[in-house]
C-alpha cells in the first residue's frame, strides 16, 4: 500500500475505516522529516504491513495535527488501533518508526 496524504478530517475518517493506521505528521522545514519519508514509504508496501494505513500530514496546513502534537515536534508519528490513538511520539530513526509499527501489529491481533 502506498502511503497516502491525507488532512485533519481525512485523518478523523481514515483512522475508523482501517483497523491499523500510522501517521506521520510533517512540516516543510524538517530535516529529519526528509530522511524518515523514505524508510515511512518502504515500510507502507511491505508485505507484513499491509492491513496498516500509512498517512502522511502537514502540520502546517493541518490545526488538529499541529494541535495533537502539543509541544512537541516533527516528525511525529500517531499509532491508531481500532480507532483509537495507542501510541504517538516523536521519532528521529527507521528503526523508532519499526518498533511502533510493531507494537501496532499487535495491538489489534490483542483482544479488547
Amino acid at each position: 500500500m502506498m502511503v497516502t496524504d491525507t488532512n485533519d478530517e481525512g485523518l478523523r475518517t481514515l483512522i475508523h475505516d482501517h483497523p491499523r493506521v500510522l501517521a506521520m505528521f510533517t512540516a516543510d522545514d524538517c530535516l529529519i522529516c526528509d530522511q524518515l519519508a523514505p524508510p515511512f514509504s518502504k515500510f507502507a508496501l511491505e508485505e507484513q504491513y499491509q492491513d496498516t494505513l500509512f498517512l502522511r500530514l502537514d502540520v502546517s496546513e493541518n490545526p488538529v495535527a499541529r494541535k495533537l502534537m502539543d509541544t512537541r515536534v516533527a516528525p511525529f508519528f500517531v499509532a491508531y488501533c481500532r480507532g483509537k490513538l495507542s501510541e504517538c511520539d516523536t521519532l528521529f530513526t527507521e528503526e523508532q518508526v519499526k518498533a511502533m509499527l510493531q507494537e501496532l501489529q499487535v495491538c489489534v491481533d490483542t483482544p479488547e
